[in-house]
């Protein structure tokens, strides 16, 4: 007998066992939704890219040497300001990308039922295809 305190919730326990290499789609929802998003990054985030991008990449002056902690806040501030711009360029990628591998997923699933039964692998190989890994952590990929 396992002990209540490792049984999970008790709002839980009675859900029953599920090995997730299916995932229930609606493709006709899918579809709608890679539409929606592609046309998202198109209309609303990449006519405002190029402004950002060229606020974000002003170069500020250089302090006087012995202002050492001036230096070293420029520096982190540097830093701190190329992760942010390369996260405002990877958006855009990212979420095309994904609506990419949506549009893919409801395109190889349109000519069965409403609630096609995709496997997780057809999922997971349709991210590989526009780069999005599926696993982050490296484990468990199928």
């Amino acid at each position: 007998m396992i002990p209540d305190e490792d049984r999970g919730p008790a709002w839980l326990r009675d859900y029953g066992y599920t090995d997730f290499s299916q995932i229930e789609a609606d493709i006709q929802a899918m579809e709608q939704f890679a539409t929606k998003l592609s046309a998202n990054v198109k209309d609303s985030y990449a006519p405002h890219l190029s402004p950002v991008t060229d606020a974000m990449s002003t170069k500020l002056p250089d302090p006087p040497s012995e202002f050492i902690e001036l230096l070293t806040f420029l520096f982190v501030h540097h830093e701190a300001a190329d992760v942010a711009h390369q996260n405002v360029y990877n958006y855009a990628n990212g979420t095309q990308g994904f609506a990419t591998a949506a549009e893919d997923i409801s395109k190889t699933y349109s000519g069965s039922d409403a609630f096609a039964h995709a496997k997780v692998r057809d999922v997971d190989k349709a991210f590989d295809r526009v780069g999005i890994p599926s696993d982050q952590s490296g484990e468990g990929a199928a």
